[in-house]
C-alpha cells in the first residue's frame, strides 16, 4: 500500500496547495513569465508564416508533412559541481523526454559544455555518452571551452513528428491522465525518481515510444512531460497552456509504496507524462501504459474554469486561478486581475 497523509479538512489542502505554489520547481517555472513579457510581443513564426507556439516542451517547426522539434535544457551550477556525471546522463535524458513528450522521435544532440582545464569535464562526458547509448540518440557536436572557473552544461536536441502532443490542445471534458513509471528510486537526496540507470535500454526505449503511438493513433492530442515542477506543477502549465482548468483527487496519482504524497507530489521522474483523453480514448490508453508495466490513472477532470483545484476526500482546495496570475505566462490572453 501507499504511504498517504490523510488530508481530512480543507485547512490542511490549502497549506499543501501553498506548499507546491512555493516549491522550487514552481518557482523556477514562474520565472518564465517574466521572459515571456519580452518574448511574447514578437509571436515566432516559421518560415512559411505559421505561427510557433512558445511555452511547450518543444518548439515544434512546421516542416514538410511534419514538424522539426527542437529543445534545450541548461543545469543549475549546483548539480553539476555535485553529481557531474549524472548531469552528463540527464542532459541527454531530459531533453529525449520532451521530443516524446510531443508525440516525436529524437535525431540527435549537442551540448555547450564549460570546465575547468585537465580532467574536470570528463564525468560529464562520459555521462552524457552512456546516456547516448542507453537511448540510442547520438551526440553530434557542440561546443566546450575548457578556461572556465568550473564545470556548466547545456543541452540541446532536435527530433521530428509527424503528428503532435502539444500543451495547448487540452480539452474541457478530457481526463487529466498520468502515466508513471514506479520502478525506480530516489536519487537521494535529490527529488529525482530515477527509474532509468542501471534499467535496461531496450525496455527503456520500448516505454518512451507509446508517446508517438499514441499521437499518431489519434488518442491524445495534449501531452506535457512532468519536469522538476512536479505533477501538479507540470498539470498547472499544461493547463494554463490550454487555457483551461481542472480538480485534481490526490489519491489518484500513481505512486510508489513508501513515498509520502508530499515529496512525491514534488518529485521529477525520469519517466513520467501527463496527457489529456477524451472517454473513448482512455481505456485504450491505459492499456497501453499497462503492457509496458506503466502506472497510468486518470487524475481528475479538466474544465473551463481556469482555475486548478485539489481534492482528497471530501477536502478541496485552489492550487491555481489563472484569472488572477499566469504561471509561466504562455497561455492565451485572459482578464487578469489582482
Amino acid at each position: 500500500m501507499n504511504a498517504r497523509v490523510v488530508i481530512d479538512d480543507a485547512a490542511s489542502l490549502r497549506a499543501l496547495c501553498e506548499q507546491i505554489r512555493v516549491s522550487r520547481g514552481v518557482a523556477h517555472k514562474r520565472d518564465i513569465d517574466t521572459v515571456m513579457q519580452t518574448l511574447g510581443a514578437h509571436p515566432a513564426l516559421a518560415s512559411n508564416g505559421q505561427p510557433i507556439a512558445v511555452g511547450d516542451d518543444c518548439a515544434a517547426i512546421p516542416d514538410g508533412d511534419g514538424y522539426l522539434l527542437f529543445a534545450i535544457e541548461g543545469f543549475v551550477n549546483e548539480f553539476v559541481e555535485k553529481e557531474p556525471w549524472f548531469a552528463g546522463y540527464c542532459g541527454v535524458m531530459v531533453n529525449v523526454s520532451d521530443i516524446y513528450a510531443m508525440g516525436g522521435r529524437p535525431l540527435a544532440v549537442v551540448d555547450a559544455l564549460w570546465s575547468r582545464d585537465g580532467e574536470a569535464a570528463q564525468p560529464v562526458l562520459q555521462g552524457m555518452a552512456e546516456a547516448s547509448r542507453i537511448y540510442n540518440v547520438p551526440v553530434v557536436g557542440g561546443h566546450s571551452n575548457r578556461r572556465n572557473d568550473r564545470e556548466q552544461l547545456s543541452v540541446a536536441i532536435v527530433g521530428r513528428a509527424s503528428k503532435l502532443l502539444t500543451s495547448f490542445d487540452a480539452r474541457p471534458g478530457e481526463h487529466l491522465v498520468a502515466a508513471i513509471d514506479l520502478r525506480g528510486r530516489f536519487h537521494e537526496p535529490h527529488a529525482y525518481w530515477d527509474a532509468s540507470t542501471g534499467s535496461p535500454a531496450e525496455r527503456l526505449r520500448g516505454d518512451l515510444a507509446v508517446l508517438p503511438t499514441i499521437a499518431e493513433d489519434g488518442l491524445a492530442c495534449a501531452a506535457k512531460d512532468i519536469s522538476m515542477a512536479g505533477v501538479v506543477g507540470t498539470a498547472l502549465m499544461l493547463l494554463e497552456c490550454s487555457g483551461v482548468g481542472a480538480t485534481i483527487d490526490l489519491d489518484a496519482i500513481p505512486r510508489p509504496s513508501g513515498v509520502v504524497l508530499e515529496r512525491w507530489l514534488q518529485a521529477f521522474p525520469s519517466f513520467g507524462f501527463l496527457l489529456s483523453v477524451a472517454d473513448d480514448k482512455l481505456a485504450t490508453v491505459q492499456a497501453r501504459f499497462a503492457a509496458r508495466d506503466i502506472a497510468c490513472a486518470s487524475i481528475g477532470r479538466i474544465d473551463d474554469s481556469h482555475t486548478v483545484r485539489l481534492k482528497q476526500g471530501d477536502a478541496h482546495a485552489t492550487v491555481w486561478d489563472f484569472r488572477k496570475e499566469p504561471l509561466i505566462g504562455c497561455g492565451p490572453a485572459l482578464d487578469v486581475t489582482s
